[in-house]
């Protein structure tokens, strides 16, 4: 063997391909001849365990406080004499400060480190969520709910750059479907413990809940993340920036992984938005408790975000991604028919396609991204929060002028285009990974 090789594993290479499965035991032979060399976080180890657990808790936080107004929509629409359309901006003014706020978190988390910018973003957005509890106006609530996207930036756009740094290529899905695990637990906590509150007690003290919640989980994840092992700073200066624009946008695969997120995430939250109104009128005329007990669907996002992206790992994501998608389309169209049981089993269907192909696709970001990993990532999740906002929002009128028929036919129509691109992804000749260089033994 020369004084050093480089072993290269495409950003698409299955766990179990010859590539891959040659990775792991060399360089864990050239990390206990070399102590100065850094590892990779294996799973089974402690680290691995402690990472889970962080970045669990980490996503946990982000989707809880994110998402935990939702249900709320229709109870702010009455106690502000607002229209449903204004009443979805408590959660649209969130997403878009919070895909604007990518665009500065992910550059800066190139410059002084990974996990800082991570902590400072978690608590931050659980005592803003705290202060948004004590106001006693609408545009009160809209300027907290700002602050806690703004802040929870931080945390988005950083994540997942994290784990493609410090976990083992081989188990990157793995990690990735974990902490997004963590998300849909948040998401659906979040939705759960302020849907059910709010027929209880008043929303301000159903958002005080989650907020100290949210505080805990901040704790948690600043006392157990691994400190970066493989994060090397980048200055950040606007020339760097400039240049980081150009590579992700000159790759022929990520602005079309931007626009997968864009379209997943629109999707999504359109139909958590107003599937709400539809239950809560004739005629299910279905309790604001039984409403936000719903939120169970995101147990099968739990599952599944892990599930299919252990087999992407196994598969390769360009098999796996197109197929999510089909299950959230599949979904969407039982949520049409009349029946309860069968929109019950319809949103199931689209939140275990939603979190997998998200879970997919984000991973991905992570492997293809070969320079400015950390703005990779921020647009990616800036695209997918931009969604949120503008189709969540402009789903709105649909739902007023054509019920929940042109609910159907807006997310049909995102949806139709997001298999569109997953399988020109699929198309796409894949690059190299990042090279792992290994000494001579």
């Amino acid at each position: 063997m020369s004084k050093s090789q480089a072993v290269l594993q495409s950003e698409d290479e299955p766990a179990n391909s010859p590539a891959a499965s040659e990775v792991a035991p060399e360089l864990s032979d050239a990390a206990a001849n070399d102590p100065e060399l850094p590892t990779y976080i294996k799973k089974g180890t402690p680290q691995f365990r402690r990472t889970a657990l962080a970045l669990f808790s980490g996503g946990f936080a982000t989707f809880a406080l994110l998402y935990c107004i939702q249900p709320m929509l229709p109870v702010l629409s009455q106690a502000f004499a607002i229209t449903a359309v204004q009443s979805s901006l408590a959660l649209s003014v969130s997403t878009v400060m919070l895909a604007l706020g990518l665009l500065v978190t992910g550059p800066l988390s190139d410059a002084i480190g990974r996990k800082p910018v991570m902590v400072v973003s978690l608590l931050a957005a659980a005592l803003f969520t705290l202060a948004s509890a004590a106001m006693p106006t609408w545009e009160g609530v809209l300027v907290m709910r700002a602050l806690v996207g703004l802040s929870l930036s931080g945390l988005a756009a950083v994540a997942m750059t994290y784990l493609s740094e410090e976990i083992h290529p081989q188990h990157l899905g793995l990690s990735m479907g974990l902490y997004i695990s963590g998300n849909a637990i948040g998401g659906m906590s979040g939705r759960l413990i302020s849907g059910v509150m709010v027929d209880f007690v008043s929303w301000h003290a159903a958002l005080a809940v989650l907020g100290g919640l949210a505080l805990v989980a901040g704790v948690v994840f600043w006392r157990v993340l691994p400190e970066s092992k493989h994060f090397r700073p980048s200055p950040f200066r606007p020339v760097t920036l400039v240049d980081g624009y150009r590579v992700n946008f000159r790759d022929a695969a990520l602005p079309w992984l931007f626009l997968t997120g864009f379209l997943l995430m629109g999707a999504f939250v359109t139909l958590f938005n107003y599937i709400g109104y539809r239950l809560l009128a004739a005629p299910y005329q279905m309790s604001q408790v039984l409403v936000g007990l719903l939120s169970v669907v995101y147990l099968a996002g739990i599952y599944s975000s892990a599930w299919v992206g252990s087999l992407a790992d196994k598969l390769g994501r360009r098999k796996v991604l197109w197929a999510a998608i089909l299950l959230m389309l599949g979904g969407l169209l039982l949520t049409l028919f009349q029946p309860l049981w069968l929109i019950l089993i319809g949103m199931v269907v689209f939140t275990f396609g939603f979190f997998g192909a998200h879970s997919v696709a984000s991973s991905w970001i992570g492997r293809r991204a070969q320079r400015a990993k950390g703005l990779a990532s921020s647009l990616y999740v800036f695209s997918y929060y931009v969604g949120s906002s503008l189709a969540g929002t402009l789903g709105g009128l649909f739902w007023v002028h054509y019920g929940w028929e042109g609910i159907g036919l807006f997310i049909g129509g995102l949806l139709v285009i997001a298999v569109a691109v997953a399988l020109y992804l699929a198309r796409l000749p894949a690059l190299p990974g990042n090279a792992i260089v290994q000494p001579a033994h």
